[in-house]
Formats: structure tokens, C-alpha cells, sequence
């Protein structure tokens, strides 16, 4: 089944960001993608409004969610929204998680995660100083979700630096791994692709690692390299910046290969004890 990662360089305008990722994705559609994973941010770049971007989208006054379903129908396509803010079910006046949601092909929410590792870093760039804590709430839970390209489990950005996140996700029988994110230029130079290849090697789990790839406002400098990962760690399609749908298969005999030869799953020895996990979520329930 063919897979695409999609590399944005989104900016504060949500129409205009909805029109480029529309673009996008039917480049991914025509090329025989089954799912395709927008970044980060995909939909606003630079905003300080996140509480009333998400309140509006709760309450069905936003255009994202209408935008999302419509595009997944009309494409036939999975998509994977990148993040956007979105409150806990049923409380539209609560603080918003940065949710990452799973669409079917027929419009269907079909999987819901909120980013539990938020970014709260000083980076030695030009904006210093990032606080997501400010504008979100954490997420609680590990979520898993059948596809019709294998298990599919969720994480964003941040959470690649948290090892014990994927481990639980190939616990839960995930075969896939979304990253979508907006690594700064700093950081994602030094660490991206390190990361990203890791957690392939480690889950034996094909990472579809979307990004954001450019100047955005604020101002702000995101490193781009979006990539598609295999389960051996080989990067089988990568983007530096600017725009791009990248586009792989995935190869089960393959993957049911490298887990077989180098059964890592069954040999863990060591488990933390006493550390605070977050709930499992394996199904999404609505």
C-alpha cells in the first residue's frame, strides 16, 4: 500500500493553508497513496488565538474539521491531520490538546490522539523561547487505529524524544507510526533525523514523519526533512525544505521479515519501575 508524508510551510492564514494542504494531498491521491500524514500546524502557523481556533472548531463554526472530512471524501483518501487544536470532547470552553486526528476515506473521525509531550524549551534560535503549555492542555492516552496500510499508532513532534511512548505503541500491535511535526532549525539539525531513524529501528515500525520546512510568523524556522522510515531505519523518501509529497510502499513481507530475524519484542529485560505512565487508549473510542 502506498504511503505519502506531507512537507508544508504553513503560515498564519488558515484558508490559505487549507487550499496548499488541499493541493497537496490530491498530488497524493493521483500518485496511489492509501493514507497520507499532513504536519504539524498544518492548517495555522503563528497564531495566538489557539483557544478561540479550537472553541470555534468544537462548536462547528471552525472550517478545519468541515475542510478535513470534505477532502478525505472526495480523495478517497486516509488522511493523518497533522495537529490542531482541539478541546476535550463535550467541553468547548475547556483548554484545547494539539490533536492529531485520523479521517477515513468516507470522512469518518476514525482515531483521536492529544500530544503528550509538550514543547516547553529554550532553543538557542531567534525566537528562544517555546512554551506549548501556554496555549495547550497535555494529552493522557496511546492511541492505536487499523488502517487499510496496517496498525497505525499516533505521536507528534515532541514525543520523539520519549522512547517508552513508541515501545507502548508496538506493545499495541502498531506496524506504522505517525510524526508529524515542526522541529526548529536548531534542533532538527542536530537531532531529526537521529530521531526519527531510532524510533524506526527500535518498533521495527515504518515512521511517516511529516514536517514543517521553512519561515513562518513569529518569527519562527522550522527544519523541514520530512522522510519515510523504514522498519530497518533506511530513509526511503526525504524532502530538505519547502514543499513536497513524498511517497513509499510499504513492504509487510518485509517487515514481518526484519521482526522475525531480530525478534527485539520478545527479548526487553528491563522495564521502569514506579514512572507514571500514560492510559492506554489501544481503540479509539469516539
Amino acid at each position: 500500500m502506498s504511503l505519502a508524508v506531507i512537507q508544508m510551510v504553513s503560515q498564519s492564514d488558515v484558508p490559505a493553508n487549507l487550499r496548499d494542504a488541499r493541493r497537496l494531498l490530491e498530488q497524493a491521491a493521483e500518485a496511489g497513496a492509501k493514507l497520507a500524514v499532513l504536519p504539524e500546524n498544518f492548517a495555522a502557523m503563528g497564531r495566538r488565538d489557539i483557544a478561540d481556533i479550537g472553541r470555534a472548531e468544537a462548536l462547528g463554526e471552525g472550517p478545519i474539521l468541515p475542510w478535513l472530512k470534505q477532502t478525505a471524501r472526495d480523495l478517497r483518501l486516509w488522511i493523518v491531520a497533522g495537529t490542531l487544536p482541539q478541546p476535550p470532547v463535550g467541553q468547548p470552553a475547556a483548554k484545547s490538546h494539539a490533536c492529531s486526528l485520523l479521517v477515513d476515506d468516507r470522512g469518518e473521525i476514525v482515531a483521536r490522539y492529544d500530544k503528550l509531550h509538550l514543547f516547553d524549551v529554550d532553543v538557542a534560535d531567534n525566537r528562544g523561547r517555546y512554551r506549548e503549555s501556554d496555549d495547550y492542555a497535555y494529552g493522557s492516552g496511546v492511541v492505536v487505529a487499523d488502517t487499510p496500510v496496517g496498525r497505525l499508532g499516533l505521536t507528534v513532534c515532541y514525543d520523539l524524544r520519549f522512547p517508552e511512548l513508541y515501545s507502548e505503541l508496538r506493545a499495541a500491535g502498531a506496524e506504522l507510526i505517525t510524526a508529524p511535526s515542526a522541529f526548529t532549525a536548531v534542533t532538527g539539525a542536530a537531532h531529526w533525523e537521529v530521531l526519527i531513524r531510532a524510533r524506526a529501528i527500535e518498533t521495527q515500525c515504518y515512521v511517516l514523519a511529516a514536517a514543517q520546512g521553512g519561515t513562518h510568523p513569529g518569527p519562527r524556522e522550522t527544519f523541514g526533512h520530512a522522510a519515510i522510515i523504514d522498519p530497518w531505519g533506511r530513509v526511503l523518501a526525504q524532502q530538505d525544505t519547502g514543499e513536497a509529497v513524498l511517497l513509499a510502499l510499504r513492504d509487510s513481507s518485509e517487515q514481518a521479515s526484519i521482526r522475525a530475524r531480530m525478534p527485539v519484542a520478545t527479548h526487553r529485560r528491563f522495564f521502569s519501575q514506579g514512572a507514571q505512565r500514560p492510559a492506554s487508549e489501544h481503540e479509539f473510542k469516539a
